[in-house]
């Protein structure tokens, strides 16, 4: 190869400590470290957004079946008979469901029986009744086929949340049923069903016998005749498969179909595990079956309050609630907030006081809210006597904790005004008063009423400080104003969340979304108003 300086006419670059190669070797080095820094950052906002599509999946995923219903749909005596129209407030619309009920569901004959079946719907059945009857007084003195919401485990059984159910269908077997004691014997021709029993819990009994024990898994075998739960099992001489049960459903009061086909339906859950049991799964199939059950779009948790019942319980009432508790908050933090913002900033004087009250400004943002709380509690309550759990109070205290936000966010909108803005205003003849309002202000409104809504977008979510003041208390009824017993949605969220009745894990779900949907709109108009009223200078 030939050497560059062989060349006379040809003058090499000089070398320095900028294009030596250890310089080289930095800046290799610095892209590199620049780099892993930008796929660092990058790594770090995955991150942050999986864990926030894996809670919002979470909640979504235990929401969905809180926006639906179901309802059966039963034949209701509203006649002369049943119901006197001149007498309205003395019907026992509960036992007119009832009875309702019973018929469809005829083999109940024991009083557990009758028990478990009037347990099937809602305890608030009568009550929708009554209430739709006033509404539609044209409903009496026939039958009609009325809707009624099921109990909240029925419901979820409905869902698939309450217990988990395989089947294996086409079992053939010979059934043989036995009219004095009730008890069925069926006989299969595979010996499958001992490899499912054995699966199931079954325990190992005398002559090779598999007895189905109260802690394993339920075995349920449909027929046209009925529905058979399986006690014993035992494999016969001739290969097959003897089982015998007992008579969960008959239906039409039939014996079970000799010769016929099955199918095997396993519970995994053994029933003293359950909420539900064999009798009232095999009576809400057969109800099913009959296309009795129906489901709906849930109002009931749209627009009522709330219930010790899951399937009666509503958020409307925390709805209401929030609303006029931030009415009151708004009403009282934002003239005030920006009051104080305005003179600190342009008319308070520059001293050792003013100082203190703006370092103090600052610590307030950081008190724990429920300092808030205990001072809403012991002034407020204690002093005043105002009544507690009443949206007044609780926007009072919110409007504590949130005016330091607001004074500072407006007092660094209002400082975000350029200086020529006022010296402008003052040079052809405006007042110190007019300046501030005619110009300061206007400029500096899109930063604060963005502060203000974020502001009340963080007291939408406190919990704390409304405990305090007994914003924690059990309402039923709809607040209908400033004053009445009333609760906000975070509360509401925390009392559900505390309930041992699985039908309001998903209410809890369902209430943290329209909670969470409140504090997006709140944002979106925060970022609407500021785009709608920034001016350029």
């Amino acid at each position: 190869m030939t050497d560059t300086t062989a060349f006379p006419g040809i003058a090499t670059r000089p070398t320095s400590i900028h294009t030596d190669d250890t310089a080289k070797a930095r800046l290799k080095k610095r892209y590199a470290a620049e780099l892993r820094f930008k796929w660092l950052g990058a790594g770090a906002v995955g991150l942050a957004a999986l864990f926030l599509i894996l809670l919002l999946s979470t909640i979504v995923t235990e929401a969905i079946p809180a926006l639906r219903m179901n309802y059966l749909t039963l034949p209701l005596d509203l006649s002369a008979a049943k119901v006197d129209p001149a007498k309205l407030d003395t019907v026992n619309y509960d036992a007119i469901v009832q009875d309702a009920l019973a018929a469809k569901v005829p083999d109940a004959s024991s009083r557990q029986d009758r028990r478990l079946v009037r347990g099937l719907v809602s305890t608030g059945a009568g009550l929708l009744l009554r209430q739709d009857i006033a509404k539609d007084p044209s409903m009496l003195g026939k039958t009609v086929d009325y809707a009624v919401p099921v109990d909240d485990f029925a419901d979820l059984y409905f869902k698939g949340l309450l217990a988990d159910a395989g089947s294996v269908s086409a079992l053939t077997g010979e059934v043989t049923a036995s009219a004095d004691s009730g008890d069925v014997d069926v006989t299969f021709s595979s010996d499958a069903i001992l490899a499912i029993a054995r699966g199931a819990g079954a325990t190992e009994g005398e002559g090779g016998v598999l007895q189905l024990t109260s802690g394993a898994s339920s075995l349920l075998v449909e027929m046209n005749g009925g529905t058979v739960k399986l006690t014993q099992l035992a494999k016969g001489a001739d290969g097959g498969v003897a089982a015998k049960g007992l008579v969960l459903k008959k239906l039409s009061g039939t014996a079970p179909a000799a010769n016929g086909t099955a199918s095997l339906r396993i519970i995994d859950m053994p029933e003293s595990s359950r909420k539900i049991s064999d009798k009232e799964i095999v009576w809400l199939d057969a109800l099913k079956a009959q296309n009795l059950v129906e489901s709906r779009f849930n109002s009931i948790f749209f627009f009522s309050g709330a219930s010790r019942e899951p399937e009666l319980a509503g958020v409307w009432g925390a709805i209401v609630g929030s609303f006029l508790t931030m009415v009151v908050t708004l009403a009282i933090a934002f003239p005030i907030g920006v009051a104080a913002a305005i003179y600190l900033e342009e008319f308070a004087p520059k001293n050792r006081w003013t100082t203190l009250i703006e370092v103090n400004i600052n610590n307030l943002a950081a008190v724990p809210s429920i300092v808030y709380g205990l001072l809403g509690l012991a002034v407020f309550l204690n002093f005043f006597g105002l009544p507690r759990s009443a949206p007044l109070v609780g926007g009072m205290v919110l409007a504590l904790m949130t005016l330091p936000i607001i004074i500072i966010a407006s007092r660094a909108s209002i400082r975000a005004v350029p200086p020529s803005i006022r010296e402008a205003a003052l040079g052809i003849g405006a007042s110190k008063v007019q300046t501030v309002f005619h110009h300061v202000l206007p400029l500096a409104m899109p930063g604060i009423m963005t502060g203000t809504i974020l502001g009340m977008a963080h007291a939408l979510g406190e919990t704390a400080p409304l405990l305090m003041i007994g914003m924690v208390a059990f309402i039923v009824d709809i607040p209908g104003g400033f004053t009445d017993p009333a609760t906000i949605l975070p509360v509401q969220i925390f009392m559900w969340a505390d309930f041992p009745e699985p039908g309001f894990q998903q209410k809890t779900s369902a209430a943290i979304l329209i909670l969470l949907a409140f504090l997006i709109v709140m944002n979106a108009i925060a970022v609407i108003l500021r785009k709608r009223f920034e001016r350029r200078w």
